[in-house]
């Protein structure tokens, strides 16, 4: 039987056999609406709702964990059942990735839920950066015969920065930044709502908003120098987001370049964005700007490859892996190459590596590692669980 490949994020669960190409994406959460309030969306069962303004949130992570097994359960009844992946656990080995220094009572919370209640045949437990180092060592890495690698992770609720050595993960080094898309959208929500409209009971809008129009800028003072002109003084930053009325348009948009500036129609509420596009992304890169002490992604990243020593620096400057959601935002493979390249203490070639999709990278990477002959080493039986307990999991991929 295939193998379950379960990537268990905070935000989006990515899931599949390991025999399907791409993963299918479904929101980790249950939302309730204004405007269906006897009816739960499950997972992506949200795209059914006719109007998903003021949305409310049941999720199952907070601050990157596990902590609501009862929401998670509903969640996974809804992944594994046959309308949607037809999960027949008996039969079926999973993996599953687990954020990184996670507690052992959530751990075990997790494990229970496979092996007693869904009643795997066996499990694998990783992380999603250490699926992603064995993906990239196996592929773009194998050319350079690579002993060391970075990879940054840039989730829903953090940012973890992990070095691995041929392929074992230096736990020491590791580090973690409490920035993530969650706090970007939240920091948006906080100034739209300050100077145009009232949007603070709309994350689901601004998520998108934020998706659609943010960007992270690769010469800040320079942007902020051009956002602070008039449309007519050539502000190239300004764009205009047009917001769903749930009748004629479902889903915001941006409008065109062109069209900037102009009167909007009668059907129109329109939204205008100028510096946040660049200064919400931007909190990635300085999180003391919102008062959490805590050093930038670039700044993490140097001191990290800078803790080992030199003859390893070149090979982690040389192999900076950038997977997860939020390392979306166009420019950010650009401006972490250049921060690095600035700060780095030595002279190295600095190479960063952005996946086509990085959102599920972790996922073809554990599928990948599911094909491997050494992949049975790593898996527990139901029955040896049931013997040990979380002792059973000796050979543990890194978490």
């Amino acid at each position: 039987m295939p193998t379950l490949i379960l990537d268990n994020g905070g935000y989006t669960i990515k899931a599949g056999f390991s025999t399907v190409d791409k993963p299918r994406i479904i929101p980790n959460c249950i939302s309730k609406a204004r405007s269906e309030r006897r009816r739960p969306f499950i997972g992506d069962q949200i795209d059914d709702c006719r109007d998903t303004s003021g949305l409310f949130f049941i999720l199952p992570f907070q601050k990157g964990y596990m902590v609501n097994a009862d929401t998670q359960k509903t969640i996974w009844d809804y992944c594994f059942s046959k309308d949607v992946l037809d999960v027949s656990p008996s039969e079926t080995d999973v993996v599953i990735t687990e954020p990184h220094f996670n507690f052992k009572s959530l751990q075990e919370a997790v494990c229970e839920l496979l092996f007693e209640e869904y009643e795997f045949r066996a499990l694998c437990r990783t992380s999603a950066s250490t699926s992603a180092d064995y993906y990239y060592s196996i592929t773009e890495g194998a050319s350079k015969k690579t002993l060391c690698t970075l990879v940054v992770d840039c989730g829903y609720s953090f940012t973890h920065i992990v070095p691995y050595v041929n392929g074992v993960k230096v736990t020491e080094s590791v580090r973690r930044i409490d920035v993530g898309g969650k706090a970007l959208t939240n920091h948006l929500k906080e100034i739209v709502s300050y100077r145009q409209l009232h949007v603070l009971d709309e994350t689901y809008l601004i998520n998108q908003v934020k998706e659609d129009v943010c960007y992270v800028s690769t010469d800040f003072s320079g942007d902020v120098a051009i956002s602070k002109k008039k449309l007519s003084e050539n502000n190239t930053i300004i764009r205009e987001y047009v917001l769903p009325d749930y009748s004629s348009i479902r889903r915001g948009y941006v409008r065109k370049v062109e069209e900037t500036g102009q009167r909007a129609k009668s059907t129109e509420q329109i939204l205008r964005l100028n510096n946040e596009r660049f200064t919400v992304p931007e909190l990635m890169f300085h999180p003391s700007d919102v008062g959490i002490p805590q050093m930038g992604i670039s700044e993490a990243v140097v001191t990290v490859i800078e803790s080992f020593p030199e003859p390893l620096r070149h090979h982690f400057y040389d192999n900076i892996v950038l997977i997860g959601g939020t390392s979306c935002f166009p420019g950010f493979k650009e401006r972490i190459l250049q921060d690095v390249r600035r700060d780095a203490s030595i002279y190295a070639d600095t190479n960063v590596f952005l996946p086509q999709n990085p959102t599920t990278y972790a996922w073809e990477g554990a599928k990948k590692f599911s094909q491997d002959p050494e992949f049975s080493k790593y898996m527990v039986t139901r029955n040896t669980y049931n013997e040990k307990g979380l002792n059973a999991f000796v050979k543990i991929c890194d978490i």
